[in-house]
């Protein structure tokens, strides 16, 4: 019997039309463009704006676009993971709204929280489904309204984040190519140092929460980024090792935008060079959910059928992952 693999066969990706630039937020907190960029490689980032629009509102458009691409109906999608930090409400799921949005009254789905590995960590999931022919759709949705939860006189993290989406479509494969391997890692004692202290279980909201700014994204930069820097390195160079690929064997690195020092270390540790490193962190900042997937939507065009890509990500918790993936189109 052939074995089946979880192939990518379709993406897409949304951003809001609102762009908050480095010059903007230097007249709203201590801060300016040479330091943010310098630190970060970011110089501007979008904002979704407008009353009662949340995370599914940025979804919609991406998975609607991606649905024409495949030239498939919302009805045959079978399974809706979607990966988000920031969902519509605590519940019900931001899958199941999205899915009445769109209209894919035959999908069941969830919520996948691991912040910004998640899409990675939804994708490795999905696979399974698809592997082991139990759905043929399966859509993977990573997406964050990072803006409503940055407080924006914090300079650490306001500087950071943007809002946006991607999708991807799998779908089974027996040519050998989609999601060949992952390497998924987690380590719950970095909750001291990336998190939202409050509006959780632990941290019900009140005035006191909301008091002491406690429902906005929190990081301590200098371990978040020497813990993300080793590794979401050794993590890519361990996926390399255990399918026994060089640098030359990788066509694309595809790497959560979170730094752009974070990225060039990953890189240099695989001895992959910059133009094979995908980048766009310099327009939408760190989108969490949303940075991975918004890169294979912009890069589309570029890939080639059986083309090697290695994604990797870290986020928050801590979490952090590689995948190896055969272009399936």
């Amino acid at each position: 019997m052939q074995k089946i693999y979880a192939a990518i066969t379709a993406v897409n990706g949304y951003v809001p039309e609102y762009v908050l630039t480095n010059q903007e937020l230097e007249a709203m907190v201590d801060t300016n463009d040479e330091w943010i960029t310098s630190r970060t490689g970011i110089k501007e980032r979008r904002i979704l704006k407008g009353e009662g629009l949340a995370t599914s509102d940025l979804a919609v458009p991406a998975v609607n676009g991606l649905l024409e691409k495949r030239g498939i109906r919302a009805e045959e999608i079978e399974l809706i993971i979607f990966c988000t930090t920031t969902p519509d409400m605590p519940f019900p799921a931001t899958a199941n709204i999205l899915a009445d949005k769109i209209g894919a009254t035959n999908a069941w789905g969830y919520d996948l929280n691991a912040a910004c590995s998640g899409f990675l960590f939804g994708l490795a999931t999905g696979a399974s489904f698809i592997e082991s022919g139990r759905y043929k759709k399966v859509l993977v949705v990573g997406g964050d309204k990072m803006s409503s939860i940055v407080n924006y006189k914090d300079r650490a993290t306001c500087i950071i984040f943007g809002d946006g989406c991607g999708c991807a479509l799998l779908e089974p494969n027996e040519e050998g190519l989609g999601i060949q391997d992952s390497v998924l890692k987690s380590e719950g004692s970095g909750r001291n140092f990336l998190n939202m202290k409050a509006g959780g279980s632990l941290k019900p909201a009140s005035h006191a929460t909301v008091d002491a700014d406690e429902h906005y994204a929190y990081q301590e930069g200098r371990t978040v980024f020497k813990f993300a820097v080793t590794n979401m390195s050794d993590v890519a160079a361990e996926i390399m090792e255990r399918n026994n690929l060089v640098a030359d064997d990788i066509a694309w690195l595809v790497p959560h935008q979170a730094n752009k020092r974070i990225i060039d270390a990953t890189a240099n540790r695989m001895g992959i060079s910059a133009d094979k490193v995908i980048i766009n962190i310099e327009r939408f900042g760190n989108t969490t959910n949303g940075t991975i997937p918004l890169c294979l939507w912009e890069w589309e065009n570029k890939f080639k059928k059986g083309d090697n890509l290695v994604l990797a990500a870290f986020g928050g918790g801590f979490t952090w992952g590689s995948m190896y993936i055969k272009w399936a189109y």
